[in-house]
């Protein structure tokens, strides 16, 4: 690995995105909504894939307020339908040219739920929704030199362990937070293949991984409330007191986005303490993060569950 050279990235160090289209998924709020803020005022194209219609419609405003360009794309993450929909919907409103997808939507901690077509609600939403996405947008992104697909992880993924055997949670018991740190985990196994099959298909999309540290966001609230817990409630707020802001949090994801610099198959977060707050750097993954041999089984298995044809194949 090259020598990080310490420097205070941020987003004045984003070069003119004029020409390039971007689709941000979840980015009715958060991380993914400070990402299309930042991407559309520097001269991107940004689709907005939102699952709330008004949320989605006040965050449109927010963007359009940038002078920049942007438009909503409907997507359920937790219904393959839907996504299917979406990825088919940009495909036509892009002519099939997509710079980058930054794949920043995801539930946290939440009670024991089924997606539309029975997954487990993290799995479903986080990882697999995400993956056949990606999968059908791959013809969108091959067009465009130097594509890059963003996948936002987190530091939860070091407590992860994906049962290949069981990742719905249909025979073991159930932990929101086992299940949390597994989709985290199963993303950042998804980047690592992605990345590996794109080099060896010498296809030209780069496949790049993020995480916020410590951010202050709507997931620790919505956790809260979804775990009906006051004392979770309080926990999120005091979490909330220590986390950096949204702005900073975006940082690494919009490093993995749009820096030159930014490795193929990398991975970024904060630079600071334990790489909860801070500037892009280089992250540590764990190793089951870097198993090779589990990562092609989860894209294996994904493509079994999904129903989509990988690609590359």
């Amino acid at each position: 690995m090259p020598k990080w050279t310490p420097r205070k990235w941020d987003t004045a160090d984003i070069r003119d995105q004029t020409g390039r289209t971007v689709l941000v998924t979840g980015a009715n709020s958060g991380l993914g909504l400070r990402t299309a803020e930042v991407l559309a005022g520097k001269g991107a194209h940004v689709l907005l894939a939102c699952r709330s219609a008004e949320r989605g419609r006040r965050a449109l405003e927010r963007v359009l307020a940038t002078g920049g360009k942007a438009e909503l794309v409907p997507l359920d993450l937790a219904d393959l339908s839907s996504v299917r929909e979406a990825a088919s919907l940009v495909r036509e409103r892009t002519g099939d040219a997509l710079d980058v997808l930054v794949n920043n939507a995801g539930v946290m901690a939440v009670p024991l739920g089924r997606t539309a077509d029975g997954f487990e609600r993290q799995f479903g939403t986080n990882h697999l929704g995400h993956a056949a996405l990606t999968w059908l947008l791959m013809p969108a992104l091959r067009t465009r030199p130097g594509a890059r697909v963003v996948t936002v992880a987190s530091l939860a993924h070091q407590a992860g362990r994906v049962d290949l055997a069981d990742p719905n949670y249909e025979v073991r018991r159930y932990s929101a937070w086992g299940a949390y740190g597994q989709s985290k985990l199963a993303n950042l196994l998804f980047a690592r293949e992605l990345g590996r099959r794109t080099r060896t298909a010498d296809v030209d999309v780069t496949s790049v991984a993020a995480h916020p540290g410590l951010t202050s966001t709507e997931l620790s609230a919505t956790m809260a409330r979804a775990q009906g817990n006051p004392l979770l409630g309080l926990g999120a707020r005091v979490t909330d007191f220590f986390s950096q802001s949204v702005e900073t949090g975006a940082l690494p994801q919009l490093y993995a986005a749009t820096s030159p610099d930014a490795r193929a198959g990398a991975y970024y977060g904060p630079d600071g303490f334990r790489e909860m707050r801070g500037h892009p750097a280089p992250a540590a993954s764990t190793t089951a993060a870097r198993d090779d041999l589990a990562a092609s089984r989860l894209w294996d298995l994904t493509a079994k569950l999904t129903g989509v044809e990988p690609d590359p194949s």
